[in-house]
């Protein structure tokens, strides 16, 4: 498995390496919420945020979670093949929904839960066509917000939430030209970050 998870990992590289990609801006974003929280969307503005994180012939039969009037994430809409889609991950100016796989799913539960390691036993995938964001520190990617730490905004992207170790994989640590490297390399939840626009992925 891990013979062939290295694998996947070069041929990643080897394909961004024939494409133009979108490396992430510097833009920082400010903090607090959105102008329009999330929250405060209707169901189906929640439903049709959500869905815009996935190429369209995933987004078309994926499953839904919304927030409901108690702030916590309910089902807005059932699926059939087994992605599910978020309609924000940080809440912050710029959108930043996320659709996902069963085990990623799970991985992002064990996130949310602060469960000190991911329990998804396969890889798994997630997309976000409509970027994200992460905290920056001295260059690094840093887990949480902490003090001197900036909110760096990522253009388009897709992962693969597996514990890739950088120095195995020799994959980079850190954002840089090659549109691939590994987010939060050391801890358990160490994964793949892919910057290219799952919206062209046929």
């Amino acid at each position: 498995m891990r013979k062939s998870i290295i694998r996947t990992a070069f041929v990643v590289l080897f394909c961004l390496g024939l494409m133009n990609l979108v490396m992430a801006g510097e833009n920082v974003q400010g903090k607090g919420k959105a102008a329009k929280d999330v929250h405060s969307m209707s169901q189906d503005e929640q439903i049709k945020l959500a869905l815009s994180a996935a190429p369209p012939h995933i987004a078309k039969d994926a499953a839904v979670l919304v927030f409901g009037a108690d702030g916590k994430l309910k089902e807005g809409r059932p699926g059939t093949n087994g992605f599910t889609c978020i309609p924000t991950v940080m809440n912050l100016p710029d959108p930043d929904p996320m659709c996902m796989d069963a085990a990623v799913k799970q991985w992002w539960g064990d996130l949310m839960n602060n469960a000190p390691k991911p329990s998804n036993t396969v890889p798994g995938i997630a997309y976000m066509a409509r970027g994200g964001s992460h905290w920056e520190k001295d260059g690094r990617v840093v887990m949480k917000e902490e003090p001197g730490a900036r909110i760096v905004k990522e253009p388009p992207h897709w992962m693969i939430m597996w514990p890739f170790d950088a120095k195995a994989t020799m994959l980079p640590a850190a954002p840089n030209p090659s549109g691939a490297y590994v987010m939060f390399d050391g801890t358990p939840y160490a994964h793949v970050m892919v910057y290219q626009d799952p919206r062209k992925m046929k």
